[in-house]
C-alpha cells in the first residue's frame, strides 16, 4: 500500500499543474519569473507539488486504521506531514508572490529584522519555525522532550530552507528531493516510529517530484519557495520518524552546516567544479 502513496501524489500533482496552468490564480503574469537563462518560467509547479504531496498523504491516511504491522501508517504521522507541507507551502507562496527582491539570504533577512524591517523572509523564518514545532509535537506526541522538540523544530525548518537553496537550476531541487526521499524510503527497519510511516512520508515527497521533473528539467517551471519549502519540510518530517535523538542531532548539524555554508559559498560553483555532481546536475536538461 505504501508505494501507492507516491503514485497518488504524482497523479495529483500532474492534475493540479494542468488545472493551474490553464486557469492561473490572479493571471499568468503573477506566477511568471525570468530564469537564470533568461527564459520565462512559471512558479505554478510549487502549488502543484504541495497539493500533490497532500494528496499522497491523504491516500496514506486510508491505511491509518489498519492494525500495526499490516502496512499501516499512523494517523498522527500523516497529520504531521500535512502540517509540514501546508505551513511551508503557504509561507513559501507569500515569499514567491510578495517577497522583497532587495534582500537575499538568511543573513540579509536577519539583518533587515535587526534594523526594524520585517521582510517576507523573516516572516518565513518564524512561520517555518512554528511549522517545525507543530510537526515535531505531532510526531513525538506523548514522548516529546524539550531538547528533542527544539532539535526537531530546527530540523524541519532547516530542511525546508535547505531544499529551497538548491532551486536555482532546472531539476536540481527535485533531484535532491528524490535522492533524499529514496534513501529514507529504502532505509532499514530501525527507528523509534514505524518504518512504514517514514516510507509513506518519503514517497509522498517523491511522487510529485517524479511527476513534475520533466517540466522542471525543460526549464518551463520551477518549484519556487512554495514547492521547495514544502518538499524540504516533508523530508524533515520523514527524518523525525526515522531518527532517534542522536540521529536527529547529527542530521541537524549537517543541515545547519549546509545552510550556513550557502551564505559564503555558491552551491552552483561547487557543483560545477565537481565532475560527478556536475553531470548529475545536468542530467535530463533540455
Amino acid at each position: 500500500m505504501t508505494w501507492s502513496v507516491g503514485a497518488a501524489g504524482g497523479t495529483g500533482a500532474v492534475a493540479v499543474y494542468a488545472l493551474l496552468t490553464r486557469w492561473p490564480p490572479g493571471g499568468v503574469e503573477r506566477w511568471t519569473r525570468t530564469s537564470h537563462a533568461g527564459r520565462s518560467v512559471t512558479l505554478l509547479e510549487g502549488p502543484a507539488y504541495a497539493l500533490g504531496a497532500l494528496g499522497g498523504l491523504a491516500w496514506a491516511a486510508t491505511t491509518s486504521g489498519r492494525p500495526r504491522g499490516s502496512g499501516s501508517v499512523g494517523a498522527g504521522t500523516v497529520v504531521a506531514g500535512a502540517a509540514a507541507v501546508t505551513g511551508a507551502a503557504v509561507v513559501g507562496a507569500l515569499d514567491d508572490l510578495a517577497g522583497a527582491t532587495d534582500v537575499k539570504g538568511l543573513r540579509g533577512h536577519l539583518g533587515a529584522l535587526r534594523e526594524g524591517r520585517v521582510t517576507t523572509g523573516s516572516t518565513k523564518i518564524a512561520v517555518l519555525g512554528l511549522t517545525g514545532l507543530v510537526t515535531t509535537l505531532l510526531v513525538d506526541r506523548a514522548g516529546a522532550r524539550l531538547l528533542g522538540t527544539l532539535v526537531g523544530t530546527a530540523l524541519v525548518a532547516g530542511s525546508a530552507n535547505l531544499v529551497n537553496l538548491f532551486d536555482l537550476r532546472p531539476g536540481r531541487a527535485l533531484k535532491v528531493t528524490l535522492g533524499a526521499a529514496g534513501l529514507l524510503a529504502a532505509g532499514g527497519d530501525a527507528g523509534p516510529v514505524q518504518p512504514e510511516a517514514t516510507r509513506a512520508l518519503a514517497l509522498a515527497a517523491a511522487g510529485p517530484a517524479v511527476a513534475l521533473l520533466p517540466e522542471d528539467l525543460a526549464g518551463r517551471a520551477m518549484l519556487g519557495d512554495t514547492g521547495a519549502n514544502a518538499a524540504g519540510a516533508l523530508l524533515g518530517t520523514a527524518l523525525l520518524t526515522r531518527l532517534g535523538p542522536r540521529g536527529r542531532l547529527g542530521a541537524l548539524a549537517v543541515v545547519s552546516a549546509l545552510v550556513l555554508a550557502s551564505e559564503r559559498v555558491s552551491f552552483t560553483r561547487v557543483i560545477e567544479a565537481t565532475p560527478v555532481l556536475r553531470e548529475l546536475d545536468r542530467l535530463g536538461r533540455s
